[in-house]
């Protein structure tokens, strides 16, 4: 997916075009397509495509590392 925004992700500053991302779900609407994808510092992201390209329009912050047995 090509980025029409140029914009970056504010938590890791990959852009929005830039691998690694995983995506999750994809699901076709009336104007295009919603993606949802996890960049690879872990936010969540919301994209949407269609005829004008792909743009980020919400993004989480990155998910928080949980602690293993050894720091408890």
């Amino acid at each position: 997916m090509i980025s029409t925004t140029g914009a970056i992700c504010p938590h890791c500053t990959r852009p929005d075009d830039a691998e690694p991302f995983q995506v999750v779900s994809r699901h076709s609407t009336a104007g295009g397509r919603t993606v949802w994808t996890r960049c690879g510092c872990g936010s969540l992201q919301v994209r949407v495509v269609d005829g004008r390209g792909m743009r980020v329009v919400s993004r989480s912050r990155p998910t928080q590392p949980r602690p293993s047995s050894a720091d408890l």
